[in-house]
């Protein structure tokens, strides 16, 4: 469970409530966001102590199922109604035992508890989805709790302030100054479903290769230098090469070189022009040469600071090697001659 949510907005009615409905926790710079339901409108908490919580707050009123039950006058119901209420009030007063002032469950709460909470000033927000209770707790420092009769032995989530803020046409509550300073949402918007799936995406692997990057902090100039570094090197090699290996290895070097292709085309400029004029900057041995896309120049990445992830580059260069690799060996089976017939002499 990463500390980092996606919220996305816009888009068609129907999906975009699908997806709004998914974030759960969010923030502009630190905290977080939830979608859910808020008490009294527009409240504002500040040094929130928060228990978050998975249990059942709806059972003030009488749900038997597959059951009957026979009573001679309407008192009687009446006895059972005030029976579940009192139940209610008990669980509701051990939750409040705990010294919270913010109360988040996963399932519904009904008007009979939320009107307790109420009368003892504790904020209630109800019916936040899976991800968003283990992320949020994740990021208060708080556990989920489902029974409530020992409090000594629950560890409370905090935060410095509760508030509601609108964005789009959504009211959602932010959480601010949570335990875990790095949790943040990145709200994206955009006209279309498939807009926001594709910014979602990449955003997602912008985030993977930041994690990696972590892991492996080694890096290699982008822009396509290091593509151009490694054709380069292909090529002196192919050249003294004899046999048909060197055709593999010039094909090869061909394909480095369109990786550079790829991002001038990217960009709107023209790539052959630029693709050329890079090739020659590294025949004149300046190595750490790219393409800066800002000016639609070739320049010094390490002036510009365009870099990528060692870890990333090594992968894509692997995984890119055994496709070609396998679509050849399928090619020669393929190819193969097949095998000849005999006669069968032992029919069945």
């Amino acid at each position: 469970m990463a500390p980092v949510n996606i919220f996305k907005h816009g888009a068609d009615e129907e999906k975009a409530e699908t997806a709004r409905m998914s974030s759960f926790i969010g923030a502009i710079a630190i905290g977080d966001l939830v979608k859910s339901t808020l008490g009294p409108k527009g409240m504002r908490l500040e040094n929130a102590n928060i228990l978050i919580a998975n249990t059942g707050m709806d059972t003030d009123k009488i749900k038997i199922f597959g059951s009957r039950v026979r009573v001679d006058s309407t008192a009687k119901v009446a006895e059972i109604e005030l029976a579940e209420k009192e139940k209610m009030k008990e669980k509701v007063e051990r939750i409040i035992n705990h010294g919270i002032n913010c109360f988040i469950n996963r399932q519904l709460i009904y008007n009979y508890p939320e009107q307790l909470f109420a009368q003892a000033g504790v904020m209630a927000i109800e019916h936040a989805d899976f991800a968003g209770v283990e992320r949020l707790a994740l990021v208060t420092g708080g556990d989920i709790t489902s029974t409530f009769d020992h409090p000594e032995l629950v560890k409370l989530g905090h935060c410095k302030l509760i508030e509601e803020v609108m964005i789009g046409e959504d009211m959602l509550i932010h959480f601010s100054g949570v335990a875990m300073g790095e949790a943040c949402t990145v709200v994206l918007r955009g006209a279309t479903q498939q807009i926001l799936d594709e910014a979602e995406r990449s955003l997602h692997d912008a985030l993977c290769v930041l994690a990696q990057t972590v892991k492996e902090p080694r890096t290699v100039y982008g822009g396509g230098c290091s593509e151009m570094l490694m054709a380069k090197v292909v090529t002196d090699l192919a050249n003294r090469t004899p046999g048909k290996e060197a055709v593999a290895m010039e094909s090869f070097a061909k394909a480095l070189r369109m990786l550079p292709t790829i991002i001038a085309d990217n960009a709107g400029y023209d790539s052959a022009d630029l693709v050329s004029q890079l090739r020659a900057a590294h025949q004149d041995n300046k190595s750490s040469f790219g393409l800066d896309m800002s000016e639609g120049t070739v320049g010094n990445m390490c002036d510009l600071g365009v870099t990528e992830s060692f870890q990333v580059k090594r992968q894509v260069l692997l995984s890119a090697s055994e496709a070609a690799e396998m679509i050849l060996r399928v090619d020669n089976i393929i190819k193969a001659a097949p095998r000849k017939r005999v006669p069968d002499h032992h029919p069945c």
